[in-house]
């Protein structure tokens, strides 16, 4: 007796292919959001530095030449100032705050000379503050700076050299003499740098 095979019909059926769903589609403001940001942080330096140079009042600051050149940025000049000075500082009222190593944000308050000469005198530091102090009188400044890992900083150490004038500071530099920057400096303390003194030539950044 011949028996016929029936195949496992199981067996013998092909995979079926589940369909694959689509990949979800991020909402467009997940992308352009951040974007957004991103421009916004870029635009906001250049605009709080015309905000500082439109409505700043200029003051001036003794100035030391720290480091002559930066080769990732080009020729730049490092500045340092008398008023970043720890040790000058820690003679000042409110200058106990370097002892007790108090990092972040401070302010100094700056005296405006009684005479004019040039090149102009620097501004003289009077106090320093925790908060933005509201009681000063008509010749005073309040200079926001900031102190982080033993260095005191106030956003006006650093300027890039035009280059027909880069012999003419680097020799500046090298002869000694007063050596002063002018600032402009808005109701927050915030500064820009506005020229450097190389002895009764002012150099316009």
């Amino acid at each position: 007796m011949t028996h016929s095979f029936q195949p496992d019909v199981a067996q013998t059926e092909s995979p079926q292919l589940q369909p694959i769903a689509p990949a979800k589609r991020l909402p467009g403001w997940r992308l352009w959001v951040p974007l957004l940001i991103q421009v916004g942080l870029i635009a906001f330096v250049p605009a709080q530095d015309a905000y500082t140079y439109a409505t700043g009042r200029l003051i001036t600051l003794q100035t030391m030449p720290v480091d002559p050149y930066d080769p990732l940025r080009g020729y730049s000049q490092t500045l340092g100032y008398e008023i970043s000075d720890i040790n000058r500082l820690r003679k000042l009222p409110g200058g106990d705050r370097f002892d007790r190593a108090i990092e972040g944000a401070f302010y100094i308050v700056l005296q405006q000379p009684t005479a004019n000469t040039t090149p102009p005198a620097p501004w003289q530091p009077v106090r320093l503050t925790s908060d933005r102090p509201t009681d000063l009188n008509s010749t005073q400044i309040a200079l926001r700076g900031r102190y982080d890992r033993g260095q005191i900083t106030y956003g006006v150490e650093r300027f890039y050299m035009p280059e027909d004038q880069r012999n003419q500071i680097n020799e500046g530099f090298t002869r000694g003499g007063q050596t002063v920057t002018q600032a402009k400096v808005d109701d927050r303390g915030n500064a820009v740098l506005v020229n450097l003194w190389l002895g009764d030539r002012a150099l316009q950044f």
